[in-house]
């Protein structure tokens, strides 16, 4: 591994880019190559043992492009193939899901009941509330599966009525009632922070994975002497396993600049 290789990224859909966004806010000299599986999207109705193979599939692509880091900026695939990625990766790339920094960000705030939003997958993983009960017996925690936001997010619709009425279905519900902190357990759901935010009024605390997973990133890479600290220019790369015009608009409104997308095919 060496300073002056890319961070991988990978996620179903454009989720990931609010990780991207934020790494490239945060760490301005390193390069990115990003990968989009939009071929299987979404995740979160997807099969265990698929969305193994897609993250391993994906994760060889970045270690082949000499990544020395590899994220998986989805929590479907971070709770079901994390491992399987860790396993690829070896001393190849230091491995990162976007779970276990959210976690470790619950243990330190003054929580007493959090909510959790994600997908069917990420919620019936259990993973967020076995991890923060483990960490935090006398913390509450309420799970709710919401599996029209992915797909809203991906076709544009939010900040608009169909947007707020889907919200306001899900967030008002019985199983999120008297929470105090709400995990957005999904990286597509920043995209609908300042939505979610209105709704619950300053009452409610978001966790926002995006902002906490960076500054994990970051953390990991100096501790691994591995943060670019070089003045460059670094661009980006950005692929996708099926074109989409949404992706290429959403890429270059997160970046603020035109990308190369390119359609790469993997086995």
């Amino acid at each position: 591994m060496n300073k002056k290789d890319a961070i991988g990224i990978f996620d179903s859909g454009i989720g990931g880019l609010t990780v991207g966004h934020q790494v490239a806010k945060l760490m301005p000299n390193e390069r990115i190559i990003y990968f989009g599986d939009t071929k299987h999207l979404p995740y979160g109705d997807k099969s265990k043992d698929a969305i193994i193979q897609y993250s391993k599939s994906i994760t060889q692509f970045l270690l082949h492009q000499n990544c020395k880091m590899v994220v998986i900026a989805c929590n479907t695939a971070s709770a079901l193939a994390f491992k399987s990625v860790k396993d690829l990766c070896e001393q190849k790339a230091i491995p990162v899901n976007v779970i276990d920094p959210v976690i470790d960000f619950t243990r330190n705030s003054n929580a007493q009941s959090v909510g959790i939003i994600g997908t069917k997958n990420t919620i019936l993983s259990d993973v967020y509330a076995s991890k923060i009960q483990a960490l935090h017996s006398k913390v509450n925690t309420k799970s709710l599966a919401t599996p029209l936001l992915v797909p809203m997010i991906e076709e544009g619709f939010y900040q608009n009525k169909i947007s707020n009425t889907i919200l306001s279905n899900y967030l008002e519900r019985e199983e999120l009632q008297n929470i105090d902190h709400l995990i957005l357990g999904c990286t597509h759901y920043p995209l609908i922070e300042d939505e979610i935010k209105q709704y619950y009024k300053g009452s409610v605390e978001i966790v926002n994975s995006a902002k906490i997973v960076s500054k994990h990133i970051e953390k990991e890479l100096i501790e691994s002497d591995l943060l670019n600290t070089s003045q460059s220019h670094p661009k980006h790369q950005f692929h996708v396993s099926d074109f989409t015009d949404s992706f290429e608009q959403s890429a270059q409104y997160f970046f603020g600049q035109r990308i190369n997308l390119k359609e790469t095919r993997l086995k």
